[in-house]
């Protein structure tokens, strides 16, 4: 989606400018991009932990088992394991056969501060037009970072 436009209506000689839907606009995607690294930032925190598991130590499971999710129109962010893995969804919740674990909810609870400090950085530049179209990269789609770190 590309940036709004600015509304000029002229009347009696006096053009008015309306930059509210480039206003709306900027907020709503630096919203996304605060929310894609902070999927980013769980994501790879989570990862060491769930090598931990029994027999994933050099497994690349846990790689494609852990995702984030940024969905558009919601501009919410979810953060969890593919559907029916032992070592994703079972040992978050627990089950008969596997003692809970709660990776994901632990990894959140333990990164609230580096949270905060992620979205403080991007709403922060909503005052700054310029600063925000820089954090903006136009071609971030979300989903998953192939990095193993």
């Amino acid at each position: 989606m590309a940036l709004p436009k600015a509304t000029k209506i002229t009347r009696n000689g006096v053009e008015l400018i309306s930059k509210v839907d480039r206003a709306n606009y900027t907020i709503h995607e630096l919203s996304r991009a605060a929310l894609l690294d902070t999927g980013r930032l769980l994501r790879r925190r989570m990862l060491p932990k769930a090598k931990k598991q029994p027999g994933m130590r050099r497994s690349k499971r846990p790689l494609s088992a852990f995702q984030y999710w940024v969905r558009r129109r919601e501009t919410d962010l979810i953060v969890g394991s593919k559907h029916r893995t032992w070592y994703g969804s079972e040992q978050e919740q627990g089950t008969s056969r596997q003692p809970r674990r709660s990776i994901i909810k632990g990894t959140v609870m333990e990164n609230i501060a580096d949270i905060r400090r992620i979205q403080g950085q991007y709403l922060s530049a909503v005052e700054n037009e310029n600063k925000a179209i820089g954090l903006l990269k136009p071609n971030e789609e979300g989903g998953n970072d192939t990095s193993d770190s």
